[in-house]
């Protein structure tokens, strides 16, 4: 093993001989190449060199000069590491979030001169995180194993927080590296998908203390090698906690369910004269038969009503024909209250059906999409909304617990609404699954939808609840309270996929009763120790 610690000398002397210029270019290059580890792709092993190389250029700024005045601001070390952060940032960030051009392509004559101003204005944004964290861990701590404890602090806490202002994105949290391994996954029951990106970043970077040659290569390496224990033990628990439920999840003898994913194309949804179509193929793969026991419910996606529904009974009974005797059909549907003939107020919606009493509950979706489904600062900017009509959608009121005929109480998630942690779920009455209706369409066949399904498994894990996932296209399924993957459909993939509902579990898991709290406890326990001055390396 001491034979590789040359070459990550070398390495980082290589990286802290560049000139500045350079610099930047591989902070954004090592930002780019790490989302190589997200959803689909997986790459795990690409964040070592990615954050060994952002460590290495975070620590050489130069020493932090706090008897500057403010006005030269951009002489301090922890501006020029915020700089390194940043570019590292744009270049995750860019990589990662590429597929938000492709909804702009939808009615590309309108919104294609948009692509560049949206992708690279909201990823510089959002690189504006991992600036700050780079800044912040390089002022409180100079380097080595301090600023690595300080900096996988900062790291969670900009996760946590990017998911709380500017009505919040928590997309590609870095723990959502670990979704394909059902064992990884399970570390979410105890401490969330942060969790796991505490350790993730914590271990991505502590390879870079190999390159220190202060220190020796014994004492180096056992350094080195705690996290990735760490992180050994968070898949053996993993791994004995499925072993013990190695059985398949138990469950609602009651329920058997129908998820329809029409994969009807964007552009397509909503010319009028083909609406009457969409409505016709939902109903014929809804009413289909099966060889299975007999469907109870039938699950429509998103928005997948493409008329505003309620507002006569011929829409009602129409689409009340999917229901099945005893059951009901859950789909998405926009609402509208209409005033002399112009819409007044207008829901992105969730609507449960039965053929007899036609809609017995619904839902409004409570987390908007800025610019998708309202525009903030109207006044300011004079564009419509990519959805379709120009009436912005009006929030709901929030997390419910919806009531559904012949089936368990349902928490029901529209669109990016499942991406949340800890935000999925009403505390104060606990639904027994999680429902998340959507729209992937709009991003064709890209990264974006495999992002989104494997933020939906992750939820199911935190909450110990069983998460059913319908796509208009994209990818629908149904995930037990395990994260483990029951039925699924593929990607642009025209498919009705009859399955169980699983049983939610008996108790909360420790994540759904606590929350954030412990994680963050712990991310700013390590940043204090990245400041104490008596730790080594």
């Amino acid at each position: 093993m001491t034979s590789l610690l040359p070459f990550v000398e070398h390495l980082r002397d290589t990286v802290l001989s560049q000139t500045p210029l350079r610099r930047r270019g591989l902070a954004f290059l090592s930002g780019a190449s790490a989302a190589a580890a997200l959803p689909p792709v997986h790459f795990v092993v690409v964040l070592i060199p990615a954050f060994c190389i952002l460590i290495w250029l975070i620590e050489d700024v130069g020493e932090i000069r706090a008897d500057l005045p403010l006005w030269r601001l951009s002489r301090y070390a922890f501006w020029r590491a915020g700089i390194m952060g940043w570019w590292f940032g744009l270049g995750f960030f860019l990589a990662g979030l590429y597929w938000i051009s492709y909804s702009f392509l939808v009615e590309a004559e309108q919104y294609a001169w948009m692509i560049p101003f949206a992708v690279v204005g909201i990823t510089a944004v959002l690189a504006i995180y991992i600036g700050l964290v780079a800044g912040l861990a390089r002022l409180v701590a100079p380097s080595g194993l301090r600023l690595i404890l300080a900096f996988g602090g900062l790291w969670v806490g900009a996760e946590w927080l990017r998911g709380l202002l500017f009505t919040g994105f928590p997309w590609n949290l870095l723990g959502t590296v670990w979704a394909p391994w059902e064992s990884m996954l399970q570390s979410a029951a105890i401490g969330g998908v942060y969790l796991l990106s505490l350790l993730t970043v914590i271990a991505a970077a502590m390879p870079s203390l190999l390159g220190r040659r202060q220190s020796a290569p014994s004492a180096r390496w056992r350094i080195v090698a705690v996290p990735f224990a760490i992180l050994f033990v968070a898949w053996a628990a993993g791994a004995l906690r499925l072993g013990v439920t190695d059985m398949p999840s138990a469950i609602v003898e009651s329920v058997r369910l129908r998820l329809v994913q029409p994969n009807i194309a964007q552009k397509d949804k909503w010319q009028p004269d083909l609406r009457r179509s969409h409505i016709e193929r939902l109903l014929a793969m809804s009413e289909a038969e099966i060889d299975t026991p007999p469907t109870t419910h039938v699950i429509w996606p998103e928005t997948a009503v493409p008329f505003l529904f309620g507002g006569d009974r011929g829409s009602v009974s129409l689409v009340a024909r999917a229901a099945p005797e005893g059951g009901a059909l859950i789909t998405g549907a926009p609402r509208a209250t209409v005033r002399d003939g112009r819409i007044e107020t207008l829901w992105n919606s969730m609507v449960v059906v039965t053929r007899d009493r036609g809609v017995v509950s619904d839902y409004d979706k409570f987390h908007l999409v800025p610019f998708g489904e309202y525009v903030p600062l109207k006044a300011v900017f004079d564009i419509k909304k990519i959805t379709a009509g120009r009436t912005d959608f009006t929030p709901g009121p929030g997390l419910r617990s919806v009531p559904v005929p012949g089936a368990p109480s349902v928490s029901p998630l529209i669109c990016y609404e499942a991406i949340f942690p800890h935000h999925v779920a009403d505390p104060e009455n606990r639904p027994r699954w999680l429902l998340n209706l959507t729209n992937d369409a709009w991003f064709g066949h890209s990264s974006g939808p495999y992002q989104h399904f494997a933020s939906a498994r992750f939820r199911a894990v935190e909450e110990g609840l069983p998460m059913v996932r319908v796509a208009n296209t994209g990818i629908s399924g149904i995930i037990d309270p395990y994260g483990r993957i029951v039925r699924r459909s593929e990607l642009g993939e025209t498919a009705a996929i009859d399955g169980p509902l699983p049983q939610a579990l008996e108790n909360r898991t420790f994540y759904a009763v606590v929350g954030n709290v412990p994680v963050l406890m712990l991310a700013f326990f390590l940043l204090l120790l990245g400041t104490w001055k008596r730790m080594g390396m």
